[in-house]
C-alpha cells in the first residue's frame, strides 16, 4: 500500500511520541506535535484534524503498513506503546523485503569498476550483511551472470572518466593475435559489454577516418592519461544506430546487413523464439521438423559463433557464403576429433 510523504511525517511523528515514555500524551498533545512537525517539515499550517489522527493510530495498530503497533490507551486518555522497546523503525523485514533486498544488492553489484558503485560501496555492503545475516539459510533466487576473474574490470573508471571528462588516453594494448603489447593514443566515445566481456569503442588518434575501433579490457595492460593530447569527441556516431545491424560489437561501416535464413530443429526453436537471437529475427515458417528465421544482419564473427553454438540444431539456408563458412568450420572441428589425440603437457 503506497504512503504519501505527509503520511510518513506523522506516522514517525506519533511514533516518537508513543516511545516518549516521560510524557503523558493526549490526542489533542498528539495533534499539535504533529501538527507543528508536518508545518516545520512540509510548511503545511493548516493544522491536522482529530479524524486524522485517529485514523493514522488505527493504521498503525493494524497489518497493513506491516507495523502492528501495540498501541494501547491508559486510564481512557493517555496514548503510548504497551512495549516500551517497540518502534515503527524497528519492525523486522518480511520475507517478501529480504527477497528484494537482496535481489537488489546482487543488481547493484554488477556495477563494480565504477565510481558510482564505489560511492554506494558502504551501503551495498551494509544491506548484504544485513540480508546475510537475517537469511543466513536461505538460497539467493537471482543468479547474475558474472565473471570475478575477468582482466581488466578495474579500468572501467577511468575509461569512463575519459568519456565524460573528454580526456585522450594512452593504452597499452596486446590483441590476441600481436607477439608484442602496442601503445595506442585512444578517444573513448562510449563503453560496450556483451556477453560479459566489456569493451572500449572510440578512434586512435592518428586516424584522420576517424574509423570505430574496439579495445577488450581484458587485454589492455596499462591505461594512462595523454596530456598533451586533444580529446577527438564523438559527434556523429549513435552507439544504438551503430549496432543495430549486428550481433556483438564488429561492426563494418561497409558493409550492409544482409538477410540471412536459418533452419532451426524443433528441440532448439522454443529457445530461439523466446530469445532471438537478434530484434530482427522473424519467423518465416514453421513445418513439424522445425522452423524457418530471418535475419537481418551483417555477417560477422559473433554470428557465426551463435550459429556454432546451436551445434546441429541450427542449419544455415542462405546465403551461400556463410553457409560455406559453418559448413567449414563444423568440419575442421570434427576433423580435429577424427585425428588421435594428442597428449597434453602438465603445467608445473
Amino acid at each position: 500500500m503506497p504512503v504519501n510523504r505527509n503520511a510518513l511525517v506523522r506516522y514517525k511523528t506519533l511514533d516518537a511520541c508513543l516511545r516518549n515514555r516521560q510524557r503523558l500524551w493526549t490526542l489533542d498533545d498528539l495533534i499539535e506535535t504533529v501538527s507543528e512537525a508536518l508545518y516545520e517539515y512540509e510548511g503545511i499550517d493548516k493544522g491536522i484534524s482529530r479524524r486524522t489522527i485517529q485514523a493514522d493510530l488505527q493504521m498503525m495498530r493494524s497489518d497493513k503498513l506491516g507495523y502492528f503497533a501495540p498501541i494501547i490507551v491508559v486510564d481512557k486518555k493517555y496514548y503510548t506503546y504497551d512495549d516500551p522497546t517497540y518502534s515503527i523503525t524497528n519492525i523486522p523485514l518480511s520475507d517478501g523485503d529480504l527477497v528484494r533486498m537482496n535481489e537488489a544488492v546482487e543488481m547493484l553489484k554488477q556495477f563494480r569498476g565504477f565510481s558510482h558503485f564505489t560511492s554506494l560501496n558502504e551501503v551495498v555492503q551494509k544491506l548484504e550483511d544485513h540480508v546475510y545475516s537475517t537469511v543466513r539459510k536461505s538460497a539467493p533466487v537471482i543468479d547474475f551472470e558474472k565473471n570475478e576473474g575477468l582482466k581488466g574490470l578495474h579500468f572501467l573508471e577511468e575509461l569512463y572518466q575519459a568519456v565524460v571528462q573528454k580526456k585522450a588516453l594512452q593504452i597499452q594494448y596486446q590483441s590476441f593475435s600481436a607477439r608484442q603489447p602496442q601503445f595506442i593514443t585512444f578517444h573513448v566515445w562510449w563503453l560496450k559489454e556483451f556477453k560479459n566481456r566489456w569493451f572500449a569503442a572510440g578512434i586512435r588518434d592518428e586516424d584522420e577516418k576517424q574509423v570505430i575501433m574496439h579495445l577488450a579490457l581484458d587485454r589492455m595492460l596499462t591505461v594512462q592519461p595523454a596530456p598533451e593530447t586533444d580529446y577527438k569527441p564523438n559527434q556523429t556516431t549513435d552507439a544504438d544506430r551503430y549496432y543495430r545491424d549486428v550481433i556483438g560489437v564488429s561492426v563494418s561501416e561497409n558493409l550492409r546487413p544482409i538477410r540471412i535464413k536459418l533452419f532451426v530443429t524443433r528441440l532448439h526453436s522454443p529457445y530461439v523464439e523466446t530469445k532471438p537471437l537478434h530484434h530482427s529475427q522473424r519467423t518465416l515458417e514453421r513445418t513439424p521438423e522445425g522452423i524457418v528465421i530471418e535475419l537481418l544482419v551483417q555477417h560477422n564473427f559473433e554470428l557465426e559463433k551463435e550459429i556454432l553454438g546451436f551445434g546441429d540444431g541450427m542449419i544455415v539456408l542462405a546465403p551461400e557464403r556463410l553457409r560455406l563458412a559453418i559448413r567449414q568450420r563444423l568440419q575442421a572441428g570434427l576433423s580435429a576429433y577424427d585425428t588421435p589425440e594428442k597428449p597434453v603437457q602438465k603445467i608445473g
